[in-house]
């Protein structure tokens, strides 16, 4: 016959059992919890990451050096023209993913007005958009009005067969007055100005409106 008290002890001791093996399961349960939690954040926070760095470097890869062409006579009109040699300028500055703008020149020259606007507004845009440099590309040459506008620029690369310089201004003229003598033809001439007739091919030389002409191509 079984003692009841043995009986109670075992009870006892099973009971105990069992409750450490549910505290085990409890305690388990907690720390399968905190892992994945933790793992959740983690997964969260390097997910942030990737999107962030690749929000950069799709910002770095947008990053860019534009280019502008300025090919031929700088003429109005012309592709080498203010107008549109301006126009590409502003649109590269406007541009808010532009490290540089390169202007390429190869011009011979041309209009002292157009090559002006242009060297101004470049003048006007580097002031601006002081963070973007501008640097000048001269391909066959830039001579002239070209050579202007690239002394506008940060900086001027050019090749060592490039032709670049001879900045100034010239006006060409001739005198017939001989050749006139000699056919028998007198000029006549009715002006309303003291300055109309300016160099005059079939009038003598005035040395006071030749000082005159003079005086308009150097301030120009």
């Amino acid at each position: 016959m079984s003692d009841p008290n043995n009986e109670i002890d075992y009870q006892k001791i099973v009971q105990k059992l069992a409750f450490a093996a549910i505290n085990e399961q409890r305690r388990a349960r907690r720390w399968r919890i905190f892992f994945t939690s933790l793992f959740f954040l983690y997964v969260t926070v390097v997910g942030f990451m990737l999107i962030d760095g690749g929000d950069q470097d799709a910002a770095e890869e947008g990053r860019h050096t534009a280019l502008v062409l300025m090919p031929g006579v700088i003429a109005s009109g012309e592709e080498a023209g203010a107008e549109n040699v301006i126009a590409g300028l502003k649109a590269a500055f406007k541009d808010e993913d532009t490290a540089g703008v390169i202007l390429e020149i190869n011009s011979p020259g041309g209009s002292p007005v157009q090559s002006a606007y242009i060297y101004d507004e470049i003048r006007r845009l580097r002031i601006e958009h002081e963070s973007i440099p501008l640097y000048v590309v001269i391909s066959d040459m830039a001579a002239s009005g070209g050579y202007f506008v690239a002394a506008a620029a940060d900086k001027i690369y050019v090749n060592k067969s490039s032709l670049v310089g001879s900045i100034g201004v010239r006006m060409d003229s001739f005198g017939a007055v001989d050749l006139m003598k000699k056919v028998g033809v007198e000029r006549r001439l009715i002006i309303a100005g003291k300055t109309k007739g300016l160099a005059d091919p079939f009038l003598p030389e005035n040395p006071e409106q030749t000082a005159h002409l003079q005086q308009m191509l150097d301030e120009v």
